[in-house]
This record gives C-alpha cells, sequence and structure tokens, in this order.
C-alpha cells in the first residue's frame, strides 16, 4: 500500500528546472543598470531632490498652515483642525523630519502616477484594443505581491531612495488608469453629442467636457494611488529607502514598540490628511456637482 502510494507522487519523476533556467536573468538585468539609472533613475533622483528641498526649506509652521487652509478649501474646517493637530503631533514626537522624507518619496510617485497614469487612462477610455491589451498588464501589477516587486527593482536600480519611489510608482499605478478610463467611459453620450453639434472639436470634447466631468472618479483614483503608495512605505524600507518606513521596519528587526508605535502612527496620520484632502478635491469637480443634481 505504501509502495503504490509512493507511486502515485507523479512529482517525483519529472521535475521543471525552471530556477536554474532564470540563472542567467540576474546577470542580464544587471547589464542594464547603467542604462536604467541614466534613463529613470536620475529624473526621479532629480524630482525627489526638488521635492525634499522644498520641503525642508519650508519652515515647519508655515508648512502646516498650508495644510491646513488646503485641508479647509478641499474639504472642512474640520479636515482643516484634525490635520493641524495630527502635524503637531508628528512635529512633538520627533518624526516630522522622517514625516517630509516619506512625504517627499509619496510626492514623487504620485506625480509620476499623475503623468503618466492619466494619459494612459485616456488612450485606454479611446481605444477598446488598447484597453484590452492593458487590462492583463493591471492585473498582474495589481495581484503580485508587493515583496516581489522588490528584487527586479534592486537588480535594475540598485538601492535607495529612487528605488523605493520606482517600486511605489509601479505597485500604485494600477487604480489611476482603471478609474482614469472608467470616469471618461462614463461621460454621458449625450452631452458629448451636444459639445460636438456646436461645433467642439475632439480635443475640445476632451479637454473641456470629458475630463471635468470625470474628475471625481479620476480623484478617486488618485486617492487610492497615494492609499496604495503609503501601504508600500514600510515594506520599500527593506531597500534602504528612509522616512517613517524605515523606523518601523528597524522597530520590527529589534522589537522596539515604541519606536513601531510613533511611526506607524505617523502613516496613519499622513495617509488620514491624504485621504480627506483628496476626497475632497474630488467632490469639488463639475462632475460632482452633475451627479448629486442627478
Amino acid at each position: 500500500m505504501v509502495r503504490l502510494l509512493a507511486m502515485l507522487d507523479i512529482f517525483d519523476y519529472f521535475e521543471i528546472p525552471l530556477q536554474d533556467w532564470l540563472a542567467p536573468l540576474d546577470q542580464a538585468l544587471a547589464s542594464f543598470r547603467s542604462t536604467t539609472r541614466a534613463v529613470i533613475t536620475s529624473p526621479v533622483e532629480e524630482v525627489l531632490g526638488i521635492f525634499m528641498d522644498v520641503l525642508q526649506w519650508i519652515p515647519p509652521v508655515a508648512l502646516i498652515v498650508a495644510f491646513i487652509l488646503l485641508a479647509w478649501w478641499a474639504a472642512s474646517w474640520r479636515v482643516a483642525l484634525f490635520t493641524g493637530i495630527s502635524l503637531l503631533v508628528m512635529g512633538y514626537v520627533g518624526i516630522y523630519e522622517e514625516f517630509l522624507i516619506t512625504f517627499a518619496i509619496v510626492l514623487t510617485a504620485v506625480f509620476f502616477c499623475i503623468i503618466i497614469g492619466i494619459p494612459l487612462g485616456i488612450v485606454a477610455s479611446r481605444s477598446n484594443a488598447f484597453a484590452a491589451g492593458i487590462r492583463p498588464i493591471l492585473d498582474v501589477m495589481q495581484t503580485t505581491p508587493a515583496f516581489v516587486y522588490l528584487l527586479p527593482v534592486v537588480i535594475l536600480f540598485s538601492v535607495g531612495n529612487a528605488s523605493g519611489v520606482i517600486v511605489t510608482f509601479i505597485f500604485a499605478i494600477p487604480p489611476l488608469i482603471r478609474l482614469t478610463n472608467l470616469g471618461i467611459r462614463q461621460v454621458d453620450s449625450e452631452v458629448i453629442e451636444a459639445a460636438l453639434a456646436f461645433g467642439s472639436s475632439p480635443r475640445d470634447v476632451l479637454t473641456k467636457v470629458q475630463i471635468p466631468l470625470s474628475l471625481p472618479t479620476i480623484m478617486a483614483g488618485i486617492n487610492q494611488t497615494i492609499m496604495l503608495a503609503l501601504s508600500m512605505v514600510v515594506i520599500a524600507s527593506m531597500i534602504n529607502v528612509a522616512g517613517l518606513g524605515r523606523n518601523v521596519y528597524r522597530a520590527i528587526n529589534t522589537i522596539d514598540l515604541p519606536l513601531g508605535i510613533v511611526n506607524g502612527l505617523g502613516i496613519v496620520l499622513m495617509a488620514m490628511i491624504l485621504d480627506r484632502i483628496t476626497q475632497g478635491l474630488g467632490e469639488k469637480g463639475p462632475g460632482a456637482h452633475q451627479k448629486s443634481s442627478s
């Protein structure tokens, strides 16, 4: 009986040496490192450096007031009050500098997501073939575990803050592409026909009708992108990305509960601030008014 069961173990007879076949891939990817650094890493480092220099140059009081005013304008006085208290808490518990670094990394990643993701979403909304072709790629990007992104990024781009921006960009961009595509497709066809009847060009229809009316959906995509970027902060700290995430990772390794709680609280507060502000911005668009009136 035991021998019969052993014979039924089909995996003992044949094994595909996939890992051996993929072994040369490490050197092949590493050979592109100089090219990827010149083409991708350097621009990312420049944009990240600009954001970090500006944020560190602004006095804390001025930056906090700017956040409060933005939150008040975008959302409400309650969100503004919460924003001010949260930033003061982060400052007084000693994680303000780490907050600035993390915010700069998230801001850079979201910046590249916006300038690349929204145009791709627009193209997908205008071409069913392109939308169908990009859908499986987005599915893979959204379902691949976050840790899996780290190894190829390290091989191609080394470690550091720029690599953290790149891996965050890859992880966070799919929702923005999907929701931009969805938002533009959901614009009422009668509104588009009316714009064309009044002599609007296809470009005018896109920029003056479709994008403004789909802005709430696009802002929802930006909101999800920001949340995914913040969720990647701690994971990206494994490749030497500075900020709040690195302190959380250090707390895990050293079992330092106070360090983990303080820096984890900073990530949570920053996520809540950015979530409320982006939601408020989305509700200010003409598309939101159209939905509320209907």
